[in-house]
């Protein structure tokens, strides 16, 4: 059974992005930004939420052809484009790079792709995650916490219907003051 881990880059206040979606205040390291291209290099799938889609596949399907492209860059572009993913939406829409659009609930979808033995399952976007957090679904959480207050935006948690509770299974901090830390739900 594959595992569904909900990582993404969060404020130190909680938030995955800004007001009006900023998220310039999360500019990776090289060595941070390794890390998440080898992460995007082992998922088995990514689920995407329509407004986190609409930003990823605005850059990265041709981010390695941009002037200047750094080689880390272009690698993620690449093993980005090779990953499957699937974008939930509540209508339906044309999507490319490898990807195809679920339309309504998820969580069937999300049952069905952990169930597979095709390697790990990454849900990419708070709205989303939300959703299955709620299903119960969500086996780890993967916070890159950055040393930033933003005050306000899109919280990496949103409400929940009961307790979570977790266990610590890794830390790792990286350059410019940013700390991973990885939680495993507890059955």
């Amino acid at each position: 059974m594959g595992t569904l881990t909900y990582a993404m880059n969060v404020s130190l206040d909680g938030y995955v992005a800004g007001p009006e979606g900023d998220l310039a205040w999360s500019e990776p390291s090289d060595e941070l930004f390794q890390w998440w291209s080898d992460r995007v290099g082992a998922t088995g799938c990514a689920l995407y939420g329509r407004r986190v889609w609409g930003a990823m596949s605005s850059h990265w399907p041709t981010a390695d052809q941009q002037p200047g492209v750094t080689p880390a860059h272009a690698e993620y572009a690449r093993r980005w484009r090779e990953m499957p993913k699937v974008v939930v939406s509540s209508t339906p829409q044309e999507v490319g790079w490898n990807a195809r659009c679920v339309v309504g609930d998820p969580v069937p979808e999300i049952e069905r792709l952990t169930s597979l033995d095709d390697g790990p399952v990454d849900v990419v976007g708070a709205t989303l995650a939300a959703t299955a957090m709620r299903a119960g679904l969500v086996d780890e959480y993967v916070l890159v916490t950055h040393p930033v207050l933003i005050g306000a935006g899109l919280p990496f948690f949103t409400g929940l219907d009961n307790r979570v509770s977790l266990e610590l299974v890794e830390t790792r901090p990286f350059p410019r003051g940013v700390l991973l830390t990885r939680y495993r739900r507890r059955r």
